[in-house]
């Protein structure tokens, strides 16, 4: 059975490039009926952060990712790497290091003086003398000194790096505590791991990693590192370009489709096809068919992508989703009316929030640039007429088409263009210049605040 993990340190918010190896590996799991696990790196005590955790739970939570099994904590597993620890010394695999800072620092700088690559030089792999005094030892890993280390890479494919690049690394500091790849190598065999997807900057840990599944036997998973995601310059996706909070993007009123369909798209693809269902993700991911090569950011995409799936989600689910922007229409007569005009043109919640509060809420005050083109000439008059044929007018206006109506009889009847009238209007009603169809506009306001509002324009007009 296919098993993948998502395994992120709660020393910060998740943002959208975790979230993209999250969602490869969730869909990795969907696709083949699997199980999908979530492990809290958390060994780090200084920088754990619990309000991190739960952000990244929330997230997954607001996405729609659910895992399997329960959350895995590494801060609640010590005992059980300190007994691989000490395996490992029983059975000569690893070792005690007396090396001090001192030493190990005058070691690099003779290195780099002699232009060499930085390492250990093993000094204690065989040692068997009197240990110094007033050293807590390091315990280093017997790593091969010679042969390759390979393995096949699912992005990158077949990776081969001489044993002499890695050398007797640390797995446990002279405190005890366990470090990264040891860690992440027991918890990745011991919770089942078929295979492993990450960001290639995790690339060449994989070696080290390899040592140690080999040191205690342990099978090897598939590998898959992930292109990082740039900006739209082609550089590292910083904060200001899009890597932020994932729960931003909901607070920026993105939905976690939009999102997550987003994502998909960068590193992956099926053919020419930009919107997926979560459905259709599923039924088609394989991590074969990831990109080689970085994608970049583009938010006027991902505005796109939200677009759509606002234009596409009921409208009743909509007014569910508007309570958290401070629009609450739950029970309001034209509500499915005022969404219809709205949601055309809300490429994000906060945008279709604003539409809507533009329609619902009376003008303070008059764009005064919109005004200033707006109430010219014969405006005044023209609106004064219009609103005297909304009053009068003999048959009951309720819909689009039957305001509509209304304007095209005052047209014809003063021998005047749409604009003549439409510009003035969309003024008086809104306040600006933008905003959703008249018609649509007058129907949802109904004809007896379309006409306050009217006047109330008329009497600001000189």
């Amino acid at each position: 059975m296919t098993v993948t993990r998502f395994a992120p340190s709660p020393t910060g918010y998740l943002h959208i490039g975790g979230l993209r190896t999250a969602l490869f590996s969730w869909l990795t799991a969907q696709h083949n009926r699997g199980q999908f696990l979530l492990r809290i790196e958390d060994t780090d005590m200084a920088r754990n952060s619990e309000e991190a955790t739960e952000a990244i739970l929330k997230a997954f939570e607001w996405v729609g990712m659910s895992h399997d099994g329960d959350v895995v904590y590494q801060s609640k597993r010590f005992d059980l790497y300190k007994k691989y620890i000490d395996q490992l010394l029983e059975e000569g695999k690893a070792y005690k290091c007396y090396m001090s800072k001192e030493e190990l620092d005058a070691l690099r700088e003779e290195q780099m003086a002699k232009k060499e690559r930085t390492r250990y030089d093993g000094r204690y792999r065989d040692f068997t003398g009197t240990p110094p005094e007033g050293v807590e030892p390091v315990i280093r890993i017997k790593a091969p000194q010679e042969g390759t280390i390979s393995f096949v890479d699912g992005v990158k494919g077949e990776m081969n790096i001489a044993a002499s690049e890695v050398d007797d690394f640390v797995i446990a500091r002279a405190d005890g505590a366990p470090t990264y790849n040891f860690v992440v190598a027991i918890d990745d065999a011991l919770m089942g791991l078929t295979d492993v997807i990450r960001g290639d900057d995790h690339l060449y840990n994989t070696p080290k990693q390899i040592v140690v599944y080999n040191a205690l036997g342990f099978p090897i998973p598939r590998f898959n590192h992930v292109a990082m995601i740039n900006n739209e310059q082609g550089k590292k996706l910083s904060k200001r370009d899009g890597a932020t909070d994932v729960m931003e993007y909901k607070a920026m009123g993105y939905l976690p489709e939009a999102l997550l369909n987003f994502l998909v798209r960068l590193g992956w693809s099926h053919g020419d096809q930009e919107i997926f269902s979560l459905e259709e993700m599923i039924a088609l991911f394989d991590p074969k068919n990831i990109n080689k090569s970085s994608s970049n950011y583009n938010l006027d995409k991902l505005l796109w992508l939200n677009a759509h799936y606002i234009k596409n989600t009921p409208n009743d689910e909509l007014a569910v989703l508007l309570k958290d922007f401070g629009v609450d229409i739950h029970g309001h007569d034209k509500l499915e009316l005022l969404l219809d005009a709205t949601k055309e043109r809300g490429k994000t919640l906060v945008d279709l929030a604003e539409q809507i509060n533009l329609i619902l809420t009376t003008p303070a005050q008059y764009d005064e640039k919109a005004s200033k083109k707006a109430f010219k000439g014969e405006a005044k008059e023209i609106l004064n007429d219009f609103a005297s044929m909304l009053k009068n007018w003999d048959k009951t206006l309720h819909l689009p088409c039957d305001y509509h109506e209304v304007m095209e009889k005052l047209v014809e009847t003063k021998e005047i263009g749409f604009g003549k009238i439409g510009m003035p209007l969309r003024v008086s009603l809104l306040g600006s210049m933008t905003g959703s169809g008249l018609d649509e506009i007058m129907a949802i306001l109904g004809v007896d605040e379309t006409v306050a509002r009217i006047e109330k324009a008329i009497a600001t007009i000189e």
